[in-house]
């Protein structure tokens, strides 16, 4: 009987270190590979048509990698629950892998669709790959909760078993005696779309920074982390220090690659401890060296089984917030016209190219949320989905929440000033200028706060504040410290309840779980035994700590 198969990519967008994959071709007669695409979706998802072209581009690399092994890519027009059983009878089919998802909602359609292939009696193979670990076997050594704070993550990954090496690439000789079969208008049918095709405007559209696919992704990891690499922190293995070209795209950078799979984060993982063994010759590697992995791993985990990790309401780890509703406020930050240099250049970038640097993120996400508007992160993460390449739903809600201090960090009088920050990082002010070009003929002492120049520099820069670009839209000063004790009021709340609840068995039944509104999983995890003196003894550190400085909060 004869073995044809369906492999289902979705991330995990490559040849390489792709377990499912290699389990499709394993003994198969037929392989077609599939990627589902809604044109529908298209025009109604919150994606932004930098997010699409760059998906795009993934799958004609991946056509192009496929059509070297006599195969190709079946990129099906419709939704996998309605399309799938026509497919199993169509192609005959036996066989369907992909790869796991972690997130819930992933999660919810898997199950699905594994329950469509039992019904036409197809087996089906899953495979974790987008993930270093295990994200069950974490939560099961957490004592079946995902950890919620970095460093407990951290001593829980260092107990397990390093990941798994990354496996070799679908090739010919893996295939074997394996055939794709291709029939006629198959370009028509199911070749990879155009942009224009799913409705988009093509014609004002600047050159991609960030070029799709997985060739992309494994030359610049080559680039990177590769014998001829001269890169600085080659050497001792510490970040360069900051200045302005950190602010721009790397030809380096790699994180959209790992958020759309064309780069596995094993072989990312394995090629750094490559490096960092090859370097230090002594020595094992610290597990901060895969600090970025981790975080995106740690994010990955706190949502695994929680479908409201991207919301305030109804998420168990939340600190509920009474953020303002100011449609206009969020428009002008999301359109950068918020009249500060520094958070308008941001988010010009991020409009324009898709990616901002990872202090960028930080800046306009404070300034949004904590330090100066005073909106809800979820309103951020909407506009991050939209514009940002690697926005991922759990790591892109995760930052949200971690930067808005609405959970994982608590440090709400750290508050990142719109002018100050930016000037220490590019005291000329050429990211502005490359930017907001209005600015440019700005000198560099007044290029973060343009409204303090006097009339005749204006004149001069060709710029007059109010009239050729906005007045700042805030008070910075005023409205950071009128947040910042917003905040103490919010937390000083929060310690209250906690405290209550550890006072009085009652804390464990749900009318005072639901009476503790504004941060419910505080409540449940001080009530674990194993953690709860630990935890409690560090939030109130923390919390004294908080009243202490608050007086003194600092603007970095």
């Amino acid at each position: 009987m004869s073995i044809n198969s369906i492999h289902w990519f979705r991330k995990g967008l490559r040849l390489h270190d792709n377990p499912a994959l290699l389990e499709a071709a394993r003994g198969s007669d037929t392989l077609r590979c599939v990627y589902f695409l809604d044109p529908w979706f298209a025009g109604a998802s919150n994606r932004g048509v930098n997010r699409w072209r760059f998906l795009l581009q993934c799958l004609e690399d991946l056509d192009s990698s496929l059509r070297k092994l006599n195969s190709c890519l079946f990129v099906v027009r419709g939704q996998p629950a309605n399309i799938f059983p026509r497919l199993f009878k169509e192609w005959k089919v036996s066989r369907l892998t992909f790869e796991c998802d972690s997130e819930p909602f992933g999660k919810e359609r898997d199950a699905a669709i594994k329950k469509l292939a039992s019904e036409a009696g197809v087996e089906v193979i899953t495979k974790i790959s987008h993930t270093l670990h295990d994200l069950d076997r974490i939560t099961e050594l957490n004592g079946g909760q995902p950890p919620l704070t970095y460093k407990r993550f951290q001593t829980l990954v260092s107990s397990m078993e390093p990941p798994e090496p990354p496996l070799e690439p679908l090739s010919r000789e893996l295939l074997g005696n394996c055939v794709t079969p291709v029939r006629d208008h198959h370009r028509e049918r199911y070749g990879v779309p155009l942009l224009d095709e799913l409705g988009f405007d093509t014609e004002s559209l600047d050159p991609a920074v960030w070029p799709g696919g997985e060739s992309e992704a494994l030359m610049r990891l080559e680039q990177h982390l590769g014998p001829d690499s001269n890169t600085a922190w080659q050497e001792n293995f510490e970040r360069p220090k900051m200045n302005s070209s950190p602010l721009l795209a790397s030809p380096l950078g790699l994180s959209p690659y790992l958020r759309f799979g064309c780069l596995s984060c094993r072989l990312f993982y394995y090629k750094l401890t490559e490096l960092y063994n090859k370097v230090k010759k002594n020595g094992s590697p610290s597990i901060s060296l895969y600090d970025k992995l981790l975080w995106r791993e740690f994010f990955y985990t706190a949502a695994s089984n929680n479908p409201r990790f991207d919301r305030m309401e109804g998420n168990p780890i939340c600190i509920r917030i009474p953020w303002d509703r100011n449609p206009e406020a969020l428009a002008k930050w999301a359109e950068a016209k918020t009249g500060f240099p520094w958070i308008d250049a941001i988010m010009t970038q991020l409009r324009q190219e898709g990616w901002i640097h990872h202090l960028a993120r930080h800046a306009v996400a404070c300034f949004l949320t904590r330090g100066d508007l005073w909106i809800s992160w979820e309103e951020g993460m909407k506009v991050f989905e939209e514009l940002l390449l690697d926005a991922d739903w759990s790591v892109n809600a995760g930052s949200w929440l971690c930067h808005s201090c609405s959970s994982f960090f608590q440090q709400f009088f750290h508050c990142y000033c719109p002018v100050g920050f930016g000037r220490r990082i590019d005291p000329n002010g050429d990211f502005i200028r490359r930017y907001i070009p209005v600015l440019r003929d700005f000198p560099a002492k007044f290029i973060y706060d343009p409204w303090n120049a006097p009339d005749d520099v204006q004149r001069a820069a060709k710029c007059v504040i109010g009239v050729d670009y906005p007045k700042p839209m805030v008070n910075h000063a005023e409205a950071s410290r009128l947040n910042i004790e917003r905040m103490r009021q919010i937390y000083q709340h929060v310690f209250a309840q906690i405290e209550l609840c550890r006072m009085g068995s009652r804390c464990l039944t749900s009318s005072v779980f639901h009476r503790c509104t504004l941060f419910p999983p505080l409540v449940v995890i001080v009530s674990i035994s194993m953690y709860s003196n630990v935890l409690y003894m560090n939030l109130m550190k923390m919390y004294i700590f908080t009243i202490c400085v608050f007086s003194f909060s600092t603007e970095y």
